[in-house]
């Protein structure tokens, strides 16, 4: 029992690594291949300026405490969608120059993309009913 714990809190871990980026491998389901990490400008401007689908970009830090309560929480719910929607999550210490471009001035920051465009943005932390409401606004459902 304790085993089956352990491996359902490691499944439930944000995809990191050539997990995040490629979405294929053991373990992984369509719901997690719907979001990814971000690995420079190119990469952004690839899977989320250029994505045919709405895309909600994370913008986080690994010593943020409330970035760790609403990426997972995002996750979820994005992968609920099955695919009409994808998520990056961009590490604001490693492309400060995507943080900068996009007026993040505090983490958790979320935007709305749509076509290449901010649609919408929140900062701060959100409770599930309030992200489903931000995420069936993008999708326009």
């Amino acid at each position: 029992m304790a085993q089956r714990l352990a491996l359902q809190r490691l499944l439930s871990l944000p995809a990191r690594g050539p997990l995040a980026y490629h979405g294929r491998a053991f373990g992984i389901s369509a719901g997690r291949r719907s979001t990814f990490n971000v690995q420079d400008g190119s990469d952004f401007q690839d899977r989320v300026v250029n994505s045919p689908k709405p895309v909600v970009v994370d913008f986080h830090a690994q010593w943020c405490g409330p970035c760790k309560i609403l990426g997972p929480r995002l996750e979820k719910l994005v992968a609920k969608l099955e695919g009409k929607v994808l998520m990056a999550k961009v590490d604001i210490d490693d492309h400060t120059d995507l943080a900068i471009e996009y007026e993040v001035g505090a983490v958790p920051t979320v935007l709305a993309m749509k076509n290449g465009d901010v649609v919408d943005k929140f900062v701060g932390i959100k409770d599930e009913d309030q992200l489903e409401a931000f995420l069936k606004k993008l999708i326009g459902a």
